[in-house]
């Protein structure tokens, strides 16, 4: 079976996951994240890429990037791995596979989902019980996204600069969005979208994709997550 075609477009932000092959871990020590870290800075800037959050759990990584080019975000995700991987089996005399196959991702619409996106991205510490609150994880973007820690690897998305003029007011409008736990049909609809490799927006903006792409994308399923079946994090 032929593996689904991924799509990226030039200034328009995407949802990438990328999970530890058989959802082992890959991060081991602090050194481990931040090193990731270095090198994700160093891919952004090589292959033209902007990064607005980010959030490195022990055995997966959540980013929202936006690429220059259709073909950045592959050549940042190959640049991360030939350096990370090896470092990995080289610091833990270990070998094999690190990650599990190929990234997932999904361009989004940033007028509807953009700052949806964010939080569900920097708070999946908090749903998976690692800490009580985003603030108190180390290894995402929203200390720099939300408080006046300078964060060198984001870049502001003009869609989270107009929350307001100034910064730290921007600052203080973004934290109040985090005082509303995310609407699970909202969750739903990032999750189902991201796994299938579907726009994450409405009609409209589907349209708007297939229009570019001269192509036919679909759409994820919309809605709440049917009861019955178990929801992957």
């Amino acid at each position: 079976m032929p593996r689904k075609r991924r799509f990226y477009l030039p200034g328009i932000p995407v949802h990438v996951i990328q999970r530890g092959n058989s959802r082992q871990p890959v991060f081991f020590e602090s050194d481990d994240y931040q090193a990731y870290l270095g090198w994700l800075k160093e891919g952004a800037n090589k292959h033209g890429c902007a990064i607005h959050a980010y959030c490195l759990m022990t055995n997966h990584v959540h980013l929202l990037l936006t690429p220059e080019s259709s073909e950045a975000i592959s050549k940042i995700i190959q640049f991360v791995g030939r350096h990370y991987v090896p470092y990995i089996n080289n610091t833990y005399s270990r070998s094999g596979t690190l990650w599990e196959g190929r990234h997932k991702g999904c361009v989004i619409d940033s007028d509807t989902y953009l700052l949806s996106c964010m939080r569900y991205i920097e708070l999946n510490p908090v749903r998976a019980g690692m800490v009580k609150k985003p603030i108190d994880y180390r290894w995402s973007s929203y200390r720099g996204n939300a408080t006046q820690y300078t964060d060198k690897l984001t870049t502001p998305h003009a869609v989270y600069r107009q929350l307001a003029q100034g910064y730290q007011d921007r600052q203080f409008y973004y934290r109040e969005l985090f005082c509303n736990a995310l609407a699970d049909d909202r969750v739903h609809d990032i999750r189902a979208s991201v796994q299938t490799g579907t726009p994450l927006g409405n009609a409209r903006f589907c349209e708007q994709i297939e229009k570019q792409l001269k192509c036919k994308v679909g759409q994820a399923r919309r809605g709440r997550p049917n009861k019955k079946k178990t929801v992957i994090k």
